[in-house]
């Protein structure tokens, strides 16, 4: 990679971290389509916990990885909930870098090594033209 891809790398790596760091805590909180259209049929309280009625939502269960340290958008034991968004959002990021760049950096395009023979200096293909420059130097 030339080096003046790497401010633009950088900058664009910087940019995705403040907004994963710092904006992400300021992301809407109401449920999205699929959360709202799978509490169709059901009353909910202010908290958003089903109170009655029947709908999908009724048969959730928690995902496999609901232990994880990473699970529901923050860092498990950080008590702080802007700050627990805040650098999970930068794991994040960071770990979607390197694991992005790890790949491109295996499928990078190498260039063939070269050997002696690639190496020599061009020389003139007629033989001809070659008998009638005159030669430089002594030998």
């Amino acid at each position: 990679m030339s080096k003046r891809h790497w401010p633009f790398l950088l900058g664009g790596l910087l940019v995705a971290l403040l907004l994963a760091g710092v904006v992400s805590n300021y992301a809407s909180s109401h449920p999205d389509g699929l959360d709202s259209s799978l509490l169709k049929g059901c009353t909910v309280n202010a908290d958003d916990e089903i109170t009655g009625g029947s709908c999908p939502a009724q048969q959730a269960k928690d995902h496999e990885l609901a232990d994880s340290p990473l699970a529901d958008y923050g860092v498990r034991g950080i008590g702080n909930d802007f700050v627990s968004t805040g650098l999970s959002g930068v794991l994040g990021v960071l770990l979607t870098f390197a694991l992005g760049g790890g790949l491109f950096w295996l499928a990078r395009r190498r260039t063939p090594a070269t050997n002696a023979t690639q190496a020599a200096p061009a020389t003139s293909a007629d033989p001809v033209e070659e008998a009638a420059t005159p030669s430089t130097g002594t030998r």
